[in-house]
């Protein structure tokens, strides 16, 4: 089965290339994507299909949750150097981080002990990067259900994320010089849905002292 699975994924591929050898043809010579997009690693929210893109317009980074830790250069570096790559090197013009319905990740996040023990090798450990939405949450919508309080906390966690990318240097001078616009989203494929909205960062430039 897996093997099927495997062959009709290589002829849809092929099938692809072959519609449009012009557009692969200039592909091949580089990439220039105009978007730096956050988005979850689950199945059923692709970031091209949401949003249309076609190959080469959006450089897409994919991990549990679509979070953004912050600038670290030591604990999750792969994050920093996806997001150092685009802005420094693609000349990104847009980061999007999406949010989405249903996230495993977030409902993750909101079933963690308030004394903080885990049961997972990396899974807990990776979404407490947005533990103070979780905190915001519990707190603000402490008389909703459960189910709720995840999916306030999928766009909340969302806010959070599009703060942590103001902690690189590289960001925060694109969003300065207005090179660069910071937004954050959130997907619902239950209800077909999606909301995207701005934070107003009151950002200053870094004074040496």
């Amino acid at each position: 089965m897996a093997n099927d699975s495997y062959q009709e994924a290589v002829a849809g591929l092929s099938k692809l290339l072959s519609k449009d050898p012009t557009l692969y043809g200039a592909l091949a010579k580089g990439q220039s994507p105009k978007f730096l997009v956050f988005a979850c690693s689950d199945s059923r929210v692709c970031p091209s299909h949401i949003l249309n893109f076609q190959p080469g317009e959006a450089f897409v980074v994919r991990n549990i949750a679509n979070m953004v830790a912050p600038y670290d250069k030591k604990k999750h570096s792969g994050v920093g150097a996806a997001i150092e790559y685009a802005v420094l090197h693609l000349k990104v013009e847009n980061i999007v981080v999406i949010g989405h319905s249903c996230c495993g990740g977030i409902k993750g996040l909101m079933s963690i002990p308030d004394d903080g023990t885990t049961s997972s090798e990396f899974i807990e450990n990776w979404v407490q990067i947005c533990s103070t939405a979780k905190a915001k949450v519990k707190s603000d919508c402490s008389n909703l259900s459960f189910e709720e309080q995840c999916h306030n906390c999928e766009k909340e966690a969302v806010n959070v994320s599009l703060g942590n990318l103001l902690t690189y240097p590289f960001v925060r001078e694109g969003l300065l010089k207005e090179t660069l616009a910071v937004k954050g989203a959130h997907y619902d494929f239950v209800k077909g849905n999606f909301a995207l909205w701005d934070l107003d960062f009151k950002i200053t430039p870094l004074v040496a002292v």
